[in-house]
């Protein structure tokens, strides 16, 4: 297949910075759509995969798998959407389809291995698939998400990866109204997750080391703040909480948490790739029926269904606007923490021409 030229903003190193650069784009299939991409959020794993932190990058790579646009083209057998819609792309591309977890709409857990927004295998050019920090994407139907058109269309970028990734515990562990939620971590994840959660009706609590974050937490909506490097306060948290969600995304003790856990309660990882087999000590989790779980991202439906409740319920996340120019910076102060709470770029600054 003969593809079509974009400009788009990737590295060609683990060591290079991020630059501009011209991708391909597969002409449009009759199931696909072609999106003019006006906003991309920016998530750590954009981070790890262009500087290849866990391995596997296929250079040159573009992430970005927070993506908002407006829909350009559509092919003849398209019918969900329409020229002109306001679309979003999140973490997935494609997957098999036919697998059991496919079936139940549990993309994100494909049998036979989904294909990312970036650092894929793309189906029809015989390349990686390539991100949102570019012009377009052209992207099959069934992963292209209707967007609510009240909300702020940057801001809803990050719900495509750090707002889906804590919105789908929050709902396979049932939180309602009558559930008590503790965050681990005010971040991009963590500030989600407490959004969502009190969006949901549930008593919302965070977990930090830091007293600075009492009022980010509060303005955000959380109802109370507990210090975890504080004895006393975590003693008084012992066995409240139904679901905590641990956003951390370095090794931490979890042995405090789980003591924080009622009985039947479960902490679930989404922030932390690796080991902690060694700090994980079972007496609680045998005595308590607790259960320490992880959880990653959301099907489409899913990711659907936190669009839609977030169009009703005025949910964004907190963003800081940048422009394509400006990601290497973003990049350096994403790993000082150095941002509320969430990079988005404007992508029509991909238009202007570098200096």
């Amino acid at each position: 297949m003969i593809g079509y030229q974009v400009r788009a903003y990737g590295s060609e190193s683990p060591t290079a910075d991020l630059k501009l650069m011209e991708i391909s784009r597969r002409e449009i299939m009759p199931k696909d759509v072609e999106i003019e991409i006006l906003y991309c959020g920016v998530c750590h794993s954009d981070l790890h995969t262009a500087r290849n932190d866990w391995g596997g990058t296929v250079y040159p790579t573009v992430p970005g798998h927070e993506i908002v646009g407006k829909i350009t083209r559509i092919g003849a057998e398209v019918t969900k959407l329409k020229v002109g819609d306001f679309a979003g792309v999140g973490c997935l591309v494609d997957s098999c389809r036919t697998c059991d977890n496919c079936k139940q709409d549990l993309e994100q857990y494909c049998l036979n291995g989904f294909t990312g927004t970036y650092n894929g295998k793309e189906k029809y050019l015989e390349n990686q698939t390539f991100g949102g920090y570019s012009e377009k994407i052209v992207v099959d139907e069934h992963f292209v998400l209707k967007v609510p058109s009240n909300l702020n269309m940057a801001a809803v970028a990050p719900l495509l990866c750090a707002g889906i990734t804590t919105w789908s515990p929050l709902r396979h562990w049932n939180v309602t109204k009558d559930s008590k939620v503790a965050v681990v971590g005010l971040g991009g994840l963590g500030h989600m997750a407490i959004k969502l959660a009190k969006g949901l009706g549930a008593e919302v609590t965070l977990f930090s080391r830091s007293p600075e974050k009492i009022s980010d937490a509060t303005e955000l909506g959380a109802d109370a703040v507990v210090i975890s490097s504080d004895a006393t306060q975590m003693l008084a948290a012992k066995g409240k909480f139904d679901l905590i969600i641990d956003t951390v995304p370095y090794v931490h003790d979890l042995n405090p948490y789980v003591s924080t856990l009622r009985t039947s309660g479960t902490l679930v990882l989404v922030g932390y790739l690796g080991v902690l087999d060694a700090f994980i000590n079972t007496v609680p989790f045998i005595l308590g029926r607790k259960a320490v779980a992880g959880s990653v991202i959301g099907g489409i439906a899913e990711t659907q269904e936190l669009l839609d409740f977030c169009g009703k319920h005025n949910i964004v996340s907190d963003i800081e606007l940048i422009k394509m120019q400006d990601i290497n910076l973003a990049y350096e102060r994403m790993l000082k923490s150095d941002v509320r709470y969430r990079f988005v770029v404007d992508m029509s600054s991909l238009k202007v021409t570098d200096a």
